[in-house]
């Protein structure tokens, strides 16, 4: 079996930058086990595999370690392929995933993505997570993931992990995100998730879920510019409404390839 594979860069400008994903093409559903070894074969934060269902397409995100319930730029990135490499020519394209039905379109040359808002509650954090982090968040939330709320850029920057206590929890399929008021952006943020292989996601657009809620009460507006202070970086726009998300990015396509199967 051969199948069609594009890599791209989402929530980037141009390559190197971004989140890197996988988006494969199926003809056909194949077997749990079979896209569990794609995606530890592709190593990249998350592969996406899109099959085509009548009008609308099935979307799963797989790390190299878990199938994940939602994923936002492994979601922009099959939104890329489909409008700009495979000749996608409707205005929205309707993906059924594990989180419902994702709308995404696009909007000159950005993908607006429809997201579930997921505020986080006020929460304690675990000893686990408390005792592996250098600088100690002020406000601590949870939905799907933990939010550490800090006081300032440079303390997101220069946080560090101690990772063998950061592993001692397990958090499937979630994680924990550190954020902070931005200087040349409404806010920023970085994400990391215990006992994964990749320790820091580039780029998180699900986490926006929750920092778009948060940061629309906090700074009293409902669109929002953010940055992902990862290494590789990305530009992240958020429109927040009473239920729901929008999320906004840029992608670049790095390398289309075929897989034998």
């Amino acid at each position: 079996m051969k199948l069609r594979s594009f890599q791209v860069d989402a929530f980037s400008e141009g390559i190197f930058t971004g989140n890197p994903a996988v988006v494969v093409i199926l003809e056909e559903e194949l077997a749990d086990d079979t896209l569990m070894k794609i995606a530890r074969e592709s190593f990249v934060p998350e592969t996406a595999f899109i099959l085509a269902q009548g009008d609308n397409f099935s979307l799963r995100w797989f790390t190299p370690d878990i199938e994940m319930d939602l994923c936002g730029h492994a979601t922009l990135a099959s939104a890329h392929i489909l409008f700009s490499e495979l000749g996608y020519e409707r205005d929205e394209i309707i993906f059924n995933t594990l989180s419902g039905e994702l709308i995404v379109k696009r909007e000159g040359e950005l993908y607006s993505m429809d997201f579930p808002l997921r505020e986080g509650e006020r929460a304690t954090l675990p000893i686990e997570i408390y005792d592996s982090l250098s600088i100690k968040p002020v406000e601590v939330y949870k939905a799907r993931d933990y939010m550490l709320v800090y006081n300032t850029r440079a303390d997101i920057e220069h946080i560090e992990i101690d990772r063998p206590v950061f592993d001692e929890i397990n958090m499937n399929p979630g994680g924990v995100i550190i954020t902070a008021p931005g200087v040349d952006c409404d806010f920023v943020s970085r994400y990391f998730t215990p006992q994964a292989t990749i320790l820091e996601d580039p780029v998180t657009g699900s986490a926006h879920c929750t920092l778009a809620p948060y940061w629309s009460k906090k700074l009293c507006k409902t669109s929002l510019y953010a940055k992902q202070i990862s290494s590789r970086g990305g530009t992240i726009y958020c429109t927040v409404t009473p239920d729901r998300v929008f999320i906004k990015g840029s992608a670049v396509t790095y390398s289309v390839s075929q897989l034998n199967i």
